[in-house]
């Protein structure tokens, strides 16, 4: 089954910046992202934020790929403009 995915909308640059700061540092961090209409929440590292076809990801040390536009909330710094699902 291929899910459709809505058109890549990019984050703030300061929210960039906040996510590649905890890929440094390394440590577990809560991340709070919207799929599929569904709010859910990780406790995880961060490993890597690169962009791939047009697309921004966060990759999570529990191998879990978030797109960039699907977050909420990271380390208790909210993504200006999350879903509305989210707020």
């Amino acid at each position: 089954m291929n899910i459709i995915h809505p058109p890549y909308v990019p984050i703030s640059c300061e929210f960039h910046d906040r996510l590649e700061d905890l890929a440094t540092l390394r440590r577990p961090a809560a991340v709070r992202y919207v799929d599929q209409g569904v709010v859910l929440q990780r406790e995880a590292i961060i490993k890597d934020v690169f962009a791939r076809g047009g697309v921004e990801y966060l990759a999570l040390d529990s191998g879990e790929l978030l797109r960039l536009d699907q977050l909420i909330e990271v380390d208790g710094s909210r993504l200006d403009g999350a879903h509305q699902i989210g707020a």
